[in-house]
């Protein structure tokens, strides 16, 4: 599996604080791969580095094949750090012209495409210091893809956007991936978002990677086996420490294998089964266990 992002022992230190604390990380070509981690993770402090903003403490780097810093491997990325800034006397169209002569692509770049790509058509003539957050973010996409890079890293790309502004934006994303063959990195504190367009996840805590893998292999971990029944009582104290509630249903951790014995034992128990299925658990689960960040109560809710 080719990499286009690799780290080996990367720190970076301010003081006594490790933003980073011997990272190794290894993001293959293709797909969109999600970075996640609570705030001071070391997310942006990673994303800084490749770009060649920070140097590191120790540890190396090297981004589509390259150090860190070469101009051709530069050349072949793009991004959006956090919340962009453009000169606020431009419109959007002056912005992304301004910054593909900076790049120089100014005659190769086809603006209203992008600009079209983005959902700003009908802002693409007004100055961006009237644009909302969401729209900033959506010209920062813009302007991280008009040079057509292989690999482009995204920073909390759909931070201000509604519902529909978000479901396009992960509409251009894949398309990105699935279509035309751009490696998306993608950062988002929005983790439904990310279990549903991401093919892989790292998870971080306090500079280190703690987690990683497909989101299929990480979502397949701790299957359970849910059981819509008249008698969740009674399963319980069959089940014993393999059991938990499940509003009026019981998550059974048994393994596929013993699914069918443990349902027929049921049956003949006298238990109704109305519904039997397998459930993985979600991101969202996996990300706090793994931080040990405290899950609130609209989080919660929100499952």
């Amino acid at each position: 599996m080719t990499a286009v992002i690799e780290t080996r022992g990367l720190t970076k230190t301010y003081g006594s604080v490790r933003a980073l604390d011997g990272l190794d990380l290894s993001i293959p070509k293709g797909g969109i791969y999600g970075v996640l981690g609570p705030n001071g993770a070391g997310k942006s402090t990673l994303f800084r580095i490749l770009l060649g903003l920070i140097r590191p403490t120790e540890g190396s780097a090297t981004v589509m094949g390259g150090a860190v810093g070469d101009v051709a491997a530069m050349r072949r990325m793009g991004s959006m750090i956090e919340t962009p800034r453009f000169p606020p006397y431009m419109t959007a169209r002056q912005v992304l012209r301004w910054l593909a002569l900076e790049h120089g692509v100014g005659g190769e770049t086809d603006i209203p495409y992008w600009l079209q790509r983005v959902g700003l058509t009908e802002a693409a003539d007004r100055k961006v210091r009237g644009f909302s957050v969401g729209m900033m973010q959506r010209l920062g996409v813009a302007a991280s893809l008009m040079s057509r890079p292989e690999l482009v890293i995204l920073d909390e790309p759909t931070s201000g956007m509604d519902p529909p502004g978000i479901q396009e934006m992960r509409a251009l994303i894949r398309a990105l991936a699935s279509e035309e063959g751009v490696t998306v990195v993608l950062a988002s504190h929005q983790l439904l978002e990310v279990q549903r367009v991401c093919d892989r996840v790292a998870i971080m805590n306090k500079g280190r990677l703690v987690r990683e893998g497909s989101v299929t292999e990480l979502t397949a971990t701790g299957e359970r086996l849910r059981l819509a029944i008249g008698q969740p009582d009674q399963v319980l104290s069959i089940l014993g420490d393999k059991g938990v509630r499940d509003g009026s249903a019981v998550l059974a951790a048994v393994t596929r294998a013993d699914g069918p014995s443990l349902i027929k034992a049921l049956v003949e128990g006298g238990v109704d089964i109305h519904e039997a299925r397998w459930v993985g658990a979600d991101l969202e689960s996996i990300f706090f266990t793994e931080t040990g960040a405290v899950q609130t109560p609209e989080a919660d809710h929100a499952r």
